[in-house]
């Protein structure tokens, strides 16, 4: 019974148009990048001097957003704030949107919105329990016109991120499992407006891509300006298989530069790139600028084909703005508008009118902070008050108690924290995967699938909060697993994707199984020989051990394909029942302590 991994379910911040001209005169005067920066963050005068555009320049408006992950109402915590400010929110979003639409139609300026991928997917209950439907209908009354797939489109699968675009309703029980597609008969699921894009997903032994590769926007006097769109080659990796069966993930680059070619015979002189992956700046609050920035979007940056103008980031949840060099060395700019809806991407492109290119020297950006102190937009605040009204019985419903204000997934030393504890015991726990009168013996839960502390009302904890936690909605899979594939597990999180050059060890949160790691050994000998216990008993290499995980790992998902290894696998229930059960099932529940895994040498 697998099945594709399911969901449930005014005032504008200081800043300066960081990617123009200080940080072009900077490289161009042979400069370095940190000079470059400073240069952006001290010029701000001579920014606002060159906003206007030469006379023999127009300007382009382009909006981005990115990573909004259905965040239709303000996230919660340090996750609804920029530096402190307050921001996020669909129908604020919708607000500051048209406002700066506004502004550039006062000044004769074409607009155009777009998205760098994972719009939907990972989203909040009132979001998930609709699967999407209401976030896609929102971004479409926003008027968002393209966006890139990002890994999280595919949380469902390839066939429900078509129906995403193409509209329809699931046969799905009308709530069965807390979901419901299409709630109000009267308003079936149209689809979206705006235009997905998969340069880089091809259908396996064809030439044929997912979605259109790019869209190519013609504004007033016949300029072009093409969008290509693309989410991560490591997709696969980080999303379950059976969600992109039958689908190929090629490389960025090679992909963008093998159509500037073929957009350059259709007239296109003015490319940007809508990216669904990123990078990570050393100062996060910097948000308008890339101190020391590093990741992925570095390398894909300096290979792109300099015939590309501009980058329009994401994945890394960050926000920057700032031009990097192109191979040919010519400054090329570089954003992302953080997560959530917090930011907005305002791109000023500066077209020459003689060549219909883009003068990378005039162009300018800014990252706007999404506040909350302007009027919500009143079709958007609708949408939103017509799906809390219908998600209310399934998100309020109590199902248990906790005994602190909240269980946190803050790690200790180990990796190790106490919300990981709690939801690999639930899954250990789990009636559903018991095989045969076999219980698993051990569980494993990768911490990037707990998405947010448990919190509680009072210490009342209700389904809305646990989906909270982990919205994801995965299958249970009981397998075996030898005592040397088990040893195996447990080195690959830290080693090949998860080792030394990731931005952190991916370590798996456990119930039944106890080991030590020493940080300073060598990978793929990390775990302390003759440490691990299963059931308090060391493990013994030819031995079999049941054990469950979510289906998501069993695919060898987030860089663990010791668990495509493992035999007689078993599905379960959902991973968001079995946190839900365990927690009604020890009311009030006392978080235990972090000892399962421990540091030594």
């Amino acid at each position: 019974m697998a099945r594709d991994r399911a969901r449930l379910g005014g005032r504008r911040a200081a800043g300066l148009f960081a990617a123009g001209t200080a940080v072009a005169l900077a490289l161009a005067t042979g400069g370095s990048l940190s000079q470059a920066g400073a240069a952006t963050q001290s010029d701000a005068a001579a920014q606002t001097a060159v906003q206007a555009p030469k006379a023999t320049h127009s300007q382009i408006q382009l909006l981005a957003i990115n990573d909004f992950h259905g965040n239709l109402e303000p996230a919660t915590g340090s996750g609804g704030k920029i530096n402190d400010i307050p921001a996020g929110g669909a129908a604020y979003l919708a607000t500051h949107l048209k406002e700066l639409r506004a502004a550039a139609k006062a000044k004769g300026q074409d607009s155009v919105t777009v998205a760098a991928g994972d719009l939907i997917g990972a989203s909040p209950l009132l979001s998930a329990a609709f699967h999407d439907e209401p976030t896609v209908e929102a971004l479409s009354g926003m008027g968002l016109e393209a966006a890139s797939v990002g890994n999280h489109e595919f949380d469902e699968g390839w066939h429900e991120l078509l129906r995403m675009q193409t509209g329809g309703c699931l046969p799905d029980g009308d709530g069965q499992n807390n979901q419901n597609s299409c709630p109000d008969p009267k308003h079936p699921f149209e689809g979206a407006k705006y235009k997905y894009l998969s340069a880089n997903v091809f259908f396996t032994n064809t030439q044929k891509t997912l979605f259109a590769p790019y869209t190519i926007k013609t504004f007033k006097d016949g300029k072009k300006v093409a969008f290509i769109g693309m989410t991560l080659e490591n997709t696969p990796n980080i999303v379950t298989k059976s969600g992109v069966e039958g689908l190929t993930f090629k490389n960025e680059v090679a992909t963008a530069n093998a159509l500037v070619p073929e957009l350059k015979k259709k007239g296109v002189k003015s490319i940007v790139v809508l990216l669904h992956e990123g990078g990570f700046p050393a100062d996060p609050k910097a948000y308008n600028s890339c101190p020391g920035i590093s990741g992925p979007i570095v390398d894909i940056n300096a290979g792109l084909d300099p015939e590309i103008d501009a980058i329009i980031s994401g994945h890394t949840h960050q926000a920057y703005n700032c031009s990097l060099p192109d191979k040919a060395g010519k400054p090329r700019l570089v954003t992302s508008a953080s997560s959530f809806g917090r930011l907005v991407t305002e791109v000023r492109l500066s077209i020459d009118n003689a060549t219909g290119d883009v003068d990378r020297t005039n162009t300018l950006a800014q990252n706007q902070i999404v506040t909350q102190d302007v009027v919500q937009d009143p079709k958007t605040a609708k949408l939103i008050a017509k799906y809390k009204a219908l998600v209310a019985p399934i998100e309020g419903k109590v199902i248990g108690h906790i005994s602190t204000p909240s269980v946190v997934r803050t790690n200790d030393d180990s990796l190790e924290s106490p919300l990981g504890n709690l939801i690999a015991d639930a899954q250990l726990a789990d009636p559903s995967v018991v095989s045969a009168g076999k219980a698993p013996v051990a569980a494993f839960m990768n911490p990037g699938g707990i998405r947010a502390d448990l919190a509680s009302n009072a210490g009342a904890v209700t389904f809305g909060q646990a989906f909270t936690v982990q919205p994801f909605n995965n299958f249970l899979v009981s397998m075996d697993m030898t005592g040397a594939q088990i040893k195996a597990l447990l080195e690959q999180q830290f080693s090949g994707v998860n080792g030394p050059e990731a931005a952190k060890y991916k370590v798996l949160q456990v119930a039944g199984i106890t080991y030590t790691w020493n940080p300073a050994a060598a990978a793929g000998s990390k775990v302390v020989a003759g440490s691990i216990k299963i059931g308090g008993q060391p493990l013994v290499d030819g031995t079999s051990y049941r054990i469950v995980t979510n289906n998501f790992l069993s695919d060898g998902g987030d860089g663990f394909p010791a668990f495509t290894t493992a035999t007689n696998k078993v599905f379960g229930g959902l991973d968001i029942d079995a946190f839900a059960n365990y927690l009604s099932a020890h009311d009030p529940y006392t978080p235990v302590a972090t000892d399962r895994i421990t540091l030594g040498s």
